[in-house]
């Protein structure tokens, strides 16, 4: 009997190997041939243009009362002398301190291409300071660097943008469809007053925009990516949604010389530990799918055996992937004086919304977990359900992934 067990387990694993292998072998790249451009000569003064535009102290913060106007529109006035073409040849609309030019094409019926950015900045811990390589509002260039706020998020996709459009407008250019070039001034904070009234301002003046480009994408170099030795283009075809909610506990209080079993801090934290200790589950969803079908096959032996084998490996590849629903607390608050036991305490937790999910599940699943009826719930933040899916055969997306590649 033992001899037999032996036997079907060997030849067991045999199949299995035969099994990974064979996968192995037929997990074929899916990367396209396309045919190559020259490559286009950057000059020094677009660098400076670049690190110009990082002096503006463009913040956007939380509460509106800090919100400080001049900078936008001194940001506003520099990318009107530096792009002068851009400024007096497109219609240029300034949306609260957001802007937005159009191209319009030569066939005015097709639809719309929206290149979208961002020229407000997050706020500076300025608790780190003193470790930054280069002040925050520089712009300093040092060892073949830009260093400052929004160098990586966003204006360095406004000015690319500027520079492509002011070139071609230097040729007299006129693209086949409209394009709007849409730059918010609120995105760190939702949107709510800049790209959010453009986009209803393009949806109301024709027909529904082609594709998007915005800051999600972005091209990972030569090593970024473990195990890779090409760079990896991002072409991001949905987005998670997004909700933050308020987490309030109200106790009787009471004194620290004689604490109560169910402190009111110790309750709400024990709240969140809960909240960490149960995730939302792993899921494989159609932009995973395709993003394994198209990075796999481009790894190293080891990743792709498991890449090509994600029926097998798929919690691990998953992980990595971060496919899922996630749970972030970002935000406590509680208690007034040392040796006082506060009647109230508050946090806030984030979740980034897988698709499948929605916002009302998430808020289910907070008083699941968390059990306790002390504990009150409030959004918090703009609420965002998860995007629609965007297919990967559409006209758009082939277009994307050609110049991408290109």
């Amino acid at each position: 009997m033992i001899k037999k067990i032996l036997l079907f387990l060997a030849a067991a694993f045999v199949v299995l190997v035969a099994v990974l292998f064979f996968n192995y072998l037929t997990f074929s790249s899916k990367q396209i041939e396309v045919d190559p451009v020259d490559d286009i000569a950057i000059s020094n003064d677009a660098l400076a243009r670049f690190a110009g535009s990082i002096k503006f102290e463009t913040i956007s913060f939380q509460d509106e009362a800090d919100f400080k106007a001049q900078p936008f529109i001194d940001l506003h006035a520099y990318l009107a002398e530096a792009f002068p073409l851009i400024d007096s040849l497109l219609k240029k609309e300034v949306v609260e301190y957001s802007l937005l030019y159009t191209i319009e094409g030569r066939q005015s019926g097709l639809p719309p291409v929206v290149l979208m950015s961002h020229l407000d900045v997050v706020p500076v811990d300025m608790a780190t300071i003193d470790g930054w390589e280069a002040p925050p509002f520089s712009g300093a260039v040092k060892d073949g660097r830009i260093y400052g706020r929004g160098t990586m998020d966003d204006k360095v996709s406004v000015l690319a943008i500027m520079e492509a459009v002011e070139m071609k407008l230097q040729s007299g250019w006129q693209p086949e469809r409209t394009i709007f070039l849409a730059f918010g001034h609120d995105e760190e904070i939702g949107g709510e007053k800049g790209a959010k009234v453009m986009a209803e301002m393009i949806a109301s003046r024709g027909p529904k925009p082609l594709f998007v480009v915005d800051e999600g994408g972005y091209v990972a170099g030569t090593g970024m990516v473990p195990g890779l030795e090409k760079p990896l283009a991002v072409i991001n075809v949905a987005e998670k949604g997004y909700v933050s909610f308020e987490l309030t506990i109200t106790t009787k209080g009471g004194h620290s010389s004689a604490p109560p079993v169910d402190n009111t801090i110790g309750s709400l934290a024990s709240a969140i530990s809960k909240l960490e200790a149960n995730q939302f589950p792993y899921r494989m969803i159609d932009p995973v799918k395709w993003q394994i079908e198209h990075v796999g096959p481009e790894m190293p032996f080891l990743q792709k055996l498991v890449f090509a084998n994600h029926w097998l490996f798929g919690d691990l590849i998953l992980a990595g992937l971060t496919a899922r629903t996630t749970t972030a607390p970002t935000m406590f608050n509680g208690g007034v004086k040392d040796n006082v036991i506060p009647t109230q305490a508050k946090a806030v937790v984030n979740f980034r919304i897988l698709q499948g999910d929605n916002v009302q599940d998430i808020r289910n699943h907070i008083i699941k977990v968390i059990n306790d009826e002390r504990i009150t719930l409030k959004t918090v933040s703009n609420v965002n359900e998860p995007s629609a899916i965007s297919s990967i055969e559409s006209a758009a997306y082939k277009a994307i992934e050609k110049s991408a590649k290109q």
